[in-house]
């Protein structure tokens, strides 16, 4: 079970990580969405790592309907960059050639 802590402490450092570089990019409000975007994928998956972490340490019912709505909620931020980042990447790899 060391995995999950794992995940947990690289997701949210991806995720802090993404949230500066969007201050430190600037003007270009295309490269903002694109690293907001990627900065959604690592909060999905922190979000998904927590609650499985919490259900697995306390396994009742309480901790189980928290982690299923994080769960659904991680997902959902999961997808939402995903689509996003595929999105814009295309929109910046078209623009810079």
């Amino acid at each position: 079970m060391v995995i999950i802590p794992i995940i947990i402490v690289l997701s949210l450092a991806m995720y802090l990580l993404y949230k500066v570089q969007i201050l430190r990019l600037g003007e270009d409000p295309l490269k903002q969405v694109y690293t907001n975007s990627k900065a959604r994928i690592a909060l999905g998956l922190f979000m998904v790592s927590v609650s499985m972490n919490v259900y697995i340490v306390y396994q009742t019912k309480l901790a189980l309907y928290i982690t299923i709505v994080f769960i659904i909620l991680g997902g959902a931020q999961l997808v939402y960059g995903y689509k996003t980042t595929r999105f814009y990447g295309k929109q910046l790899k078209e623009r810079s050639s």
